[in-house]
């Protein structure tokens, strides 16, 4: 889904069922940015034998660097997100092509939304799933998000 549309899908109606997602092939210097904002140096991102020594056949990328892809969903339907909950199945490492995959399973009041999420590799396996619960956007914030769309959006780098 382009992000214009993406943007433009943030002023429908939400159906349970409905589905939003992302792909993105991570490579070492993503990781290497992540690092240098979270401060998280571990070394079986950056040190091969204590990658290998943990049972992984290589360095790997910061599990939350993986399960932040959905915050790009989230973040073009401008969603507030509530509660994240992760939970790691396997390593993805440097050069993997993840698929994030948002699934609305509860809408409620006062813009409440629950979602499942699977992130998968370009293998088909299953990396992360998660729980995720929010607001999205009310009359007033969807009226301002038609706003910036009339002015191009112009702080969205992600506008097609």
């Amino acid at each position: 889904m382009r992000m214009t549309t993406l943007r433009e899908r943030a002023l429908e109606d939400l159906h349970v069922g409905e589905t939003f997602s992302v792909t993105r092939t991570l490579s070492e210097q993503d990781m290497i940015r992540f690092a240098a904002t979270t401060r998280d140096y571990n070394p079986v991102h950056f040190e091969d034998r204590y990658a290998r020594a943990k049972g992984m056949k290589s360095r790997i990328c910061h599990g939350l660097l993986v399960a932040g892809l959905m915050t790009e969903i989230g973040g073009q339907l401008g969603w507030l997100a509530s509660r994240m909950d992760f939970r790691f199945k396997r390593p993805v490492y440097f050069g993997d092509t993840i698929t994030c995959t948002l699934t609305i399973t509860k809408l409620g009041d006062a813009g409440r939304v629950e979602l499942d999420a699977v992130y998968t590799n370009q293998h088909g396996e299953v990396v992360v799933k998660a729980y995720l619960s929010g607001i999205v956007p009310g009359e007033s914030e969807k009226e301002i998000i038609r706003t910036m769309l009339k002015e191009g959006d112009p702080t969205n780098p992600l506008v097609c």
